[in-house]
């Protein structure tokens, strides 16, 4: 067993989900497309739910705001982009949520599907500090986005 797998290897027997860096990020497949910014990823033996970091799409089940105009093609492209897939999960500063939920740079291959959902306009940059790390990046991808008037810009 390489090094990297014996390391991810202790961290599923032990549960716990440590900082990671690119080069000891946390891998599994996609199990479930929740919505344009939440995924179940199983990692090991469990399963944890993923919220994408910096970024926000319209929702599709919130209890009190119901369905937002263009939650169902956020949903749609973040699953054309992970559904089936295997992720590598680039954690930052803060791992977890208030809800406990994994927070994650999510990728597959060389692709961030956080980037992604921005520069297609169907996510806005939403900077929770202390998480920043890739914000400089979602920023001047939503600017292009809005210029282009792509996604969510489309007629605005």
């Amino acid at each position: 067993m390489r090094g990297g797998a014996r390391i991810l290897a202790l961290v599923a027997m032990l549960g716990v989900v440590v900082a990671a860096t690119p080069a000891s990020a946390l891998e599994g497949p996609v199990v479930r497309v929740v919505d344009g910014d939440t995924i179940h990823v199983r990692l090991g033996d469990r399963t944890e739910k993923v919220r994408y970091i910096g970024v926000n799409t319209p929702e599709v089940h919130h209890p009190t705001k119901g369905e937002e105009p263009g939650g169902r093609e956020a949903a749609q492209l973040n699953g054309e982009l992970v559904a089936g897939q295997r992720v590598r999960l680039e954690l930052d500063v803060q791992s977890r949520d208030r809800y406990g939920r994994l927070l994650a740079y999510v990728w597959v291959g060389d692709t961030m599907v956080n980037a992604e959902l921005v520069r297609r306009g169907y996510a806005q940059v939403t900077t929770v500090p202390p998480n920043v790390r890739h914000q400089a990046l979602f920023l001047r991808l939503q600017r292009e986005a809005r210029a282009a008037a792509r996604g969510l810009w489309a007629g605005r």
